[in-house]
């Protein structure tokens, strides 16, 4: 998956994460890919909130060992 931009989250809890998140896509073009990685466990919870708010496709969520990634496509 080509990811055109990212975001390194780890460390900041909520809303942080999210508020880095939609400022990075701000800066983007419909359709392309934003991965953003975090340390907080909410995360999870909330960018699929977030993307349904927004309409913002969440294409994938994994957790690799302490971190949660997120994967968005700009709407």
């Amino acid at each position: 998956m080509d990811i055109d931009k990212e975001v390194d989250a780890r460390g900041l809890n909520c809303p942080l994460p999210i508020l880095k998140a939609k400022k990075a896509l701000a800066d983007m073009q419909s359709g392309q890919t934003l991965r953003v990685v975090s340390t907080d466990a909410g995360s999870l919870r909330d960018f699929q909130a977030f993307a349904k708010q927004t309409g913002n496709e969440l294409l994938d969520q994994q957790t690799v060992a302490e971190d949660f990634i997120h994967v968005l496509r700009r709407r």
